[in-house]
């Protein structure tokens, strides 16, 4: 019975063993390289011994004081060793239902259930972490839905009762191609640089020089031959990291919401509900665009930022650009567009651009002739960099109307075109100094609920009369939402 009081399954005692171990090793590692040789490591590790007889037993007191219900159309929690917290959750204000799997809730039968409420106090948002997946999916029938309808066994390709409209999978090429554009490469190879940094205190003084005096007699060859080796490997782990996270990605579009499943080692499901998007956008990064891929997001109304501090929901991970379109048509109908005959910034706004993006190299440039000429061809390489980026800014930069949807394209360094319709911008705003009124340009900034702050897109140095056109179509409600 639901209406009774339950405890988590005690697999969420190991859960949070393991999470708390995870914490402290990461903050008692420095410590504990610091003290090797120096005589201290064996008070730390009775330190860390205390430590963890403490956490375990902590652990143990937790999951037996925490316990959950539901009590008509409530979720009520309580939970708190010391000081008790007595949390009530409404079936009305729950937004969605996530039902996550890693390979210790696999092994158990089991799954988390992590909700997310419609505020913007983190604080409301509730995460049952170890429930079997029948509890799970009981709970996610209960307050997710009218008594009536059914519920998708997201982990066994049951579908839903209710009306689906379609659904996308990625393919396993598709998967390979973001896997090998990703910023994964980057990441592993900053880890792999901090770990080469550390090499000298983790590795004896003796063994650390012979590598050392190894590496720099080989030839000129080999180092480049082990450069490129350690790069591909990079690559294939950035590969492999892509394909375990985005495993048998698949999105079905509902009556009221979209769904996510993805993972192979963590399965995980997600709960996106219409009402809540706020804008769709396409993004084309560096490497992806010269092949003809991109990434489809949305941005969601929400008071939180994502684990990665952005705003934004990934939709689709890879998809080629050609095919945006009619996906958007297929699974979100409401912001569907037209082929783009863009509005573009003038020439005469070309300067603008550029100066924003040299100015600090070429003040770099002018530093270094005068004080260190041998050097020059650092700064003049930014110099050049700059000025492709800027340019880049400027071609990609455009408007587009299309009846109650704003389309706006621009770059930073990836490419990025937001759709947003007319009912779902927060505030529209013009902005102009001295220089840009004697040229008669001016910029737009739109904002967007997604954030507690908002997200806001800007597009810089259009035609004057370009932007009135923007703030008239958005000012004159009435006349285009009738």
């Amino acid at each position: 019975m639901m209406s009774e009081p339950k405890r988590l399954h005690p697999v969420a005692m190991i859960l949070n063993i393991l999470h708390s171990f995870r914490q402290w090793l990461v903050s008692l590692l420095p410590v504990v390289i610091l003290s090797i040789g120096n005589g201290r490591l064996l008070f730390i590790g009775i330190f860390a011994v205390v430590l963890a007889v403490f956490y375990i037993g902590y652990s143990v007191v937790s999951w037996y004081r925490y316990t959950y219900w539901i009590e008509e159309d409530q979720l009520r929690i309580e939970h708190g060793v010391v000081i008790r917290k007595k949390r009530s959750i409404s079936k009305h204000r729950i937004q969605s239902i996530d039902l996550t799997q890693n390979i210790i809730h696999r092994i158990f039968g089991l799954t988390k259930v992590h909700i997310e409420t419609a505020g913007t106090d983190l604080g409301i948002d509730a995460a049952l972490h170890a429930v079997t997946m029948a509890e799970g999916k009981a709970i996610h029938d209960r307050l997710k839905y009218k008594k009536e309808q059914g519920s998708e066994d997201v982990f066994n390709d049951e579908k839903m009762p209710a009306e689906m409209y379609s659904s996308q999978k990625v393919d396993m090429t598709s998967l390979l191609v973001a896997g090998s554009t990703s910023a994964s490469f980057g990441v592993i190879l900053g880890i792999l640089g901090l770990l080469v940094t550390e090499l000298d205190s983790l590795i004896p003084d003796h063994y650390y020089s012979q590598a050392t005096n190894w590496l720099f007699s080989q030839a000129v060859q080999t180092l480049i031959l082990l450069a490129i080796t350690a790069l591909i490997i990079m690559w294939f782990f950035g590969i492999l990291t892509t394909v375990i996270q985005y495993w048998k990605f698949t999105i079905t579009r509902y009556e009221k919401e979209l769904f996510m499943t993805r993972g192979l080692l963590e399965k995980k499901q997600s709960t996106i509900p219409l009402k809540k998007i706020q804008a769709v956008g396409i993004k084309e990064s560096l490497l992806r665009q010269p092949l003809g891929f991109c990434t489809i997001y949305v941005e969601v109304a929400s008071g939180a930022l994502g684990k990665d501090g952005d705003t934004a929901t990934l939709l689709f991970p890879i998809l080629r650009k050609k095919h945006a379109l009619s996906f958007i048509k297929e699974l979100l109908p409401e912001f569907a567009f037209e082929q783009m005959n863009w509005g573009r910034p003038p020439s005469r706004a070309l300067p603008y651009y550029l100066f924003r993006w040299i100015i600090i190299p070429l003040i770099a440039c002018i530093v270094v002739a005068i004080y260190s000429l041998e050097w020059f061809y650092l700064p003049l390489a930014a110099l050049g960099l700059a000025l492709c980026i800027a340019y880049s800014q400027f071609k990609s930069a455009g408007y587009e109307i299309q009846e109650k949807q704003l389309l706006i394209q621009s770059r930073i360094l990836n490419k990025d075109m937001v759709i947003m319709p007319h009912k779902r911008l927060q505030s529209m705003s013009k902005k102009q100094h001295i220089l840009h009124k004697r040229h008669q340009l001016a910029n737009l900034e739109t904002a967007i609920l997604s954030t507690i702050t908002g997200r806001r897109v800007a597009l810089l140095e259009l035609e004057e009369k370009d932007t009135e056109r923007i703030i008239n179509w958005y000012s004159y409600r009435k006349q285009h939402l009738s």
